[in-house]
């Protein structure tokens, strides 16, 4: 009679191994989020402070109480503070959308800077510019509607015969290139005044941030976030495959829509207010990986990487530098060799964040 050999039974020093190495890795990412949020305020404090005109902490505090302090409230309260909450919500917006589609598709490519649907935005927003001749509020609305548009056609497209991430992200890399021809020919027929603009909403720039940019932005990030960290287990589940996750009890296709559908409002409204700021959403979720080590939720730590991203580049395109330049130039000089970095680790370890 063949005999099948019993699995063998965890001793307690087996389980408390793994009971400390659980331990160590909540650790580890508790530790790094934490530290994520403090440079985070340290840099959002530091954005409120410099300037043409040094204000000290105490006046940049007054004023976000609500004082009257002569020269800062002015500066810090219609200047510098709406564009480092700008900074804040969009860094956070891309980097909670980039980590949500490179997790539901486990591959660290599948960044909306890469599948199109930022391109989707700069076209529309190209279109309302050149052929429309819209301004300011109109081109984001539209922007935001291209966003949203090409985000559906690639989704549909993927899904016929059964969704599958690498149909999603090829067909998203062709309608990408469609749309980046799309923009490309406008702009070889626009005039010299109508370039200019769309030159500067496609680098991806906070200099026109203002209450009025941040509040569409503000109330999307306030209904959308807490929905999807609420749902954060549920992601992490899907990470194990889909049968791994229906077996959790997770429903695959609901959950997998809901986050795909908030990361693509989050990443519109995100991109109608500043333009498409670049590699952000890409750099966002691997560099969290990367801090917070295996097996953690990276919904938080990526959002505030992401923010980092995006104030911390501000920062250095502002200062560092004889000129101004845009933020999204400061990020596309950080992203392309990490993309080139990310591509040749991906090749070799096998596409895993």
């Amino acid at each position: 009679m063949d005999r099948t050999t019993p699995a063998p039974v965890p001793t307690a020093a087996d389980i408390a191994a793994i009971i400390a190495g659980r331990r160590a890795r909540h650790r580890r990412h508790a530790v790094a989020t934490i530290v994520l949020g403090i440079l985070l305020v340290a840099l959002f404090t530091v954005a409120l402070m410099i300037g043409n005109t040094f204000y000290p902490l105490d006046k940049v505090v007054r004023v976000i109480l609500g004082e009257t302090v002569p020269g800062a409230s002015f500066t810090v309260g219609e200047l510098r503070l709406p564009r480092a909450v700008l900074a804040v919500l969009s860094g956070l917006s891309f980097g909670i959308a980039g980590v949500c589609f490179q997790t539901l598709l486990r591959n660290p490519l599948a960044s909306p800077d890469i599948i199109g649907i930022s391109n989707g935005a700069g076209a529309a927003a190209v279109i309302g510019i050149v052929v429309l001749s819209l301004n300011g509020p109109l081109v984001s609305l539209l922007a935001l509607g291209g966003a949203l548009l090409t985000a559906g056609v690639i989704y549909l497209l993927s899904i016929k015969g059964g969704f599958a991430g690498t149909r999603l992200i090829l067909i998203g890399i062709g309608i990408a290139a469609m749309l980046q021809s799309v923009i490309s020919y406008l702009l070889s027929r626009a005039a010299a005044w109508d370039i200019q603009t769309a030159m500067q909403w496609l680098t991806g720039s906070l200099n026109n941030a203002s209450w009025e940019r941040v509040a569409p932005l503000l109330i999307a990030a306030i209904v959308i976030v807490p929905l999807m960290l609420s749902q954060g287990r549920a992601l992490g589940a899907i990470q194990l495959g889909d049968d791994s996750a229906s077996g959790l009890g997770v429903r695959v296709n609901t959950t997998r829509l809901l986050f795909i559908l908030g990361a693509v409002a989050l990443l519109a409204f995100a991109t109608a207010a500043t333009g498409p700021i670049a590699f952000v959403a890409f750099m966002a979720g691997p560099i969290a990986a990367r801090i917070t080590g295996p097996g953690a939720n990276l919904l938080v730590p990526s959002a505030f990487v992401g923010a980092v991203l995006v104030l911390g580049s501000d920062l250095i395109g502002q200062f560092a530098f004889g000129e101004r330049y845009p933020v999204g130039v400061i990020t596309g000089v950080l992203g392309a060799p990490y993309l080139i970095y990310l591509l040749i680790r991906t090749n070799r370890s096998g596409g895993s964040l």
